[in-house]
């Protein structure tokens, strides 16, 4: 089977530097798409480099913590802090969800209102994924998949990355990772979603360099394969992660090693690769 390539970045919108770097990496490196966070400092920014740049395939990237929302904080107590943020823990809130309907019914009705504003913008949602794969929650997944499925966007991210295509580092919880990964494609799959075959850059986030980048590209295996990083003209990130390579992600995807490696290989969102 051919390989293809997803080149995406998260974030798109918590900075104006962050969406300098995403920009620069598609014209004049390899990224392919994006993934957009509609309640950030810097979404309507990223919204017009969107405009222009009509290429790049620009999905819904689903905050519910570590961020602000969309809602106001009163209308989901559940899911936020007295300070108007969501909730940063997220065991907790998980068990939470797992646990209370009327958390459940807030939860929908903020990716509802997320999804709102990103069709307010006039873009095509390429794909829906979340903040910090948040998704993996059986209930955040239920709720987005049926979003997906109701405003006919046809691909999501499952996190789902093979120990020998980042060099054989295994974690104990890669197992369950997949095994989880593949009861989320067959649940997405019955709903008419589709997802890539594999995603590299958890193993290595926030400091998916070039060498590791190139290191990875002749282990990848045929279909299609989301690389995901998080570009940024600068390390200290309003909102970041700390510790977070971002200018050295920007350099992966600008670097000339790598615009030659990917040459031959088809790239592009989700929605194009996944087609084909």
């Amino acid at each position: 089977m051919a390989r293809r390539f997803i080149v995406n970045a998260d974030d798109l919108g918590l900075d104006a530097s962050v969406n300098e770097a995403i920009e620069q990496a598609h014209t004049e490196g390899v990224l392919t798409a994006a993934s957009l966070m509609v309640g950030a400092p810097a979404h309507e920014e990223a919204v017009r480099l969107a405009r222009r740049n009509p290429h790049l395939a620009v999905g819904l990237h689903v905050v519910l913590t570590d961020g602000v929302p969309v809602l106001p904080a009163s209308h989901i107590p559940s899911l936020t802090q007295p300070n108007g943020r969501f909730r940063d823990d997220m065991a907790r809130l998980g068990l939470t969800l797992a646990l209370s309907r009327a958390a459940r019914a807030e939860l929908r009705a903020e990716v509802e209102a997320q999804m709102a504003r990103f069709r307010g913008t006039g873009l095509t949602p390429d794909h829906i994924n979340s903040h910090k794969h948040y998704h993996l929650h059986p209930a955040i997944a239920a709720v987005l998949m049926e979003v997906a499925v109701a405003e006919e966007i046809p691909c999501i991210r499952l996190p789902d990355e093979e120990p020998a295509t980042v060099g054989g580092h295994v974690h104990w919880s890669n197992g369950i990772t997949h095994a989880w990964c593949e009861r989320l494609r067959k649940g997405a799959t019955r709903l008419g979603l589709r997802a890539a075959d594999r995603v590299v850059g958890l193993h290595w986030s926030g400091a998916f360099t070039a060498e590791r980048l190139l290191s990875a590209l002749p282990r990848i295996k045929g279909g299609v394969t989301e690389l995901y990083f998080h570009p940024a003209t600068r390390d200290d990130v309003p909102g970041g992660a700390p510790g977070y390579r971002y200018r050295a992600e920007l350099a992966a995807l600008t670097d000339p090693r790598v615009i030659a490696a990917m040459a031959g290989t088809p790239r592009g969102g989700y929605r194009s690769m996944l087609a084909a």
